[in-house]
């Protein structure tokens, strides 16, 4: 009688653990016990996501970005200086010739000369400035006697076409009297067959007098800025 008792109450308890599971398991969301609850039986609260939704509160407007700078945009907002469109003369590019001016302080000797550069190359050159002058001792450039030079006239650039000229004028401290003459200054004259004239970035050339020689005075000379209106 006893064993009979036994297996009824075992049975009683299967049966009660099967309806125990069966009611759990129906739970809503079909949850399994334990899952979705506190140690104490009580919901818990789904965590919360950490993805930023599209729909979240409006970030500041970020400041308007600079456009991005083209490639090309240094080259194409250079401006490049004016230019004459001419290389400047050197030294074979000119012909130097000098003549006596027509118009010169009184006395006798030369008393002023105009030295003209003539463009000899095939293509257009500038100069610009006021050359240097020396004497040049027995006709001899490497025996240069330097002549202080005071300048006149304002500096431009002066483009010469070929077969153009661009010209100087020189104005020496005359010499006085018959002869070989004197300075006022009490100076001796000095006579030179050549003279050595510099042009700035264009070199030394040589030129002589078409009549005559050089004679001056304080070894002084005034000279214009070359230009392309021919002095007289």
């Amino acid at each position: 009688m006893y064993g009979i008792g036994i297996r009824r109450v075992a049975t009683a308890m299967v049966t009660a653990s099967a309806a125990t599971l069966l009611m759990t398991a129906c739970q809503p969301g079909g949850s399994p016990a334990g899952a979705g609850s506190s140690p104490s039986g009580a919901p818990v609260k789904p965590a919360a996501s950490t993805s930023t939704s599209s729909s979240a509160s409006p970030s500041t407007p970020s400041s308007p970005s600079a456009p991005a700078a083209s490639a090309t945009s240094g080259s194409s907002t250079h401006t490049a200086a004016p230019s004459t469109g001419a290389k400047a003369c050197g030294l074979s590019d000119l012909k130097a010739a000098m003549y006596q001016a027509a118009v010169r302080p009184d006395g006798t000797g030369t008393g002023a000369a105009i030295v003209e550069f003539t463009n000899v190359s095939g293509k257009a050159c500038t100069v610009q400035g006021y050359p240097t002058v020396a004497g040049a001792g027995n006709g001899s450039p490497e025996k240069n006697r330097p002549l202080k030079v005071t300048t006149t006239g304002g500096v431009s650039t002066v483009k010469i076409a070929p077969g153009g000229k661009a010209w100087t004028k020189l104005t020496f401290v005359q010499v006085q009297g018959e002869a070989d003459g004197y300075c006022k200054s009490g100076a001796t004259p000095a006579s030179y067959p050549t003279l050595v004239v510099g042009v700035p970035g264009a070199g030394a050339h040589q030129v002589a007098l078409t009549d005559g020689v050089i004679a001056e005075c304080d070894d002084t000379v005034t000279v214009t800025a070359l230009s392309a209106a021919k002095p007289s």
